[in-house]
């Protein structure tokens, strides 16, 4: 009878002495979950066999030797394509590491590459314009800007966009209407993005002064 009335009068303390000591960022719950069964799980996950480059090549070969398995390394700047090697040269002879040993190097150079197609069709610069188009063209767009635009100018007189910019910048008008348009963009920004965008700032001011 001794028995149960010394659990319940312990079992209080005990509790007491488990909450005190244990750490609020620890859940003792699962602290206690871990079994045999997971220890076993684990460390069969863990047992990785090595790779073949690391074992020995036969069953005489001791287990205690130096391995020596070099990374893949870019090509060697004294290395000779054999595209640019004259044909008496002794140097095609050699076999190559990227052909197979059954072709030869000149098999492999007298294959036709294949000629892929443009990605923008081809086309002749043209210097068609005169001083007096080139003079029509500021007029227009210290006329009306926003009419007359890059693009439009360029279509006009059968030009690029760029050359319009080299022949004539926007008026201070233009450039004045995009510094106001852009301050009323900033006012909708958050802290978070004007602080990045300050951060930006400053790392602008720290280029090239590391070199």
């Amino acid at each position: 009878m001794s028995f149960p009335l010394l659990t319940r009068v312990l079992r209080p303390s005990s509790a007491v002495s488990v909450r005190t000591t244990s750490s609020p960022f620890i859940c003792n719950a699962c602290s206690n979950a871990r079994y045999q069964s997971t220890y076993r799980r684990t460390r069969k996950a863990l047992r990785v066999k090595p790779h073949a480059s690391f074992l020995p090549a036969n069953s005489t070969e001791p287990a205690d030797h130096i391995i020596f398995n070099p990374p893949s390394s870019a090509p060697s700047v004294y290395h000779t394509p054999a595209k640019f090697l004259p044909a008496s040269d002794p140097r095609r002879q050699i076999p190559r590491a990227s052909t197979p040993a059954s072709l030869s190097t000149s098999q492999t150079d007298s294959a036709s590459a294949v000629v892929l197609p443009a990605v923008r069709a081809p086309y002749q610069k043209k210097y068609h314009l005169t001083a007096a188009e080139v003079e029509e063209m500021r007029s227009l767009r210290a006329s009306d800007p926003t009419v007359w635009t890059r693009v439009r100018l360029a279509e006009k007189f059968e030009c690029s966009p760029f050359f319009v910019s080299l022949c004539c910048s926007a008026p201070k008008e233009v450039h004045e209407q995009q510094a106001k348009d852009l301050a009323e963009v900033k006012k909708r920004w958050g802290r978070r993005k004007v602080e990045a965008r300050e951060a930006r700032v400053e790392r602008k001011k720290g280029w090239g002064m590391d070199a």
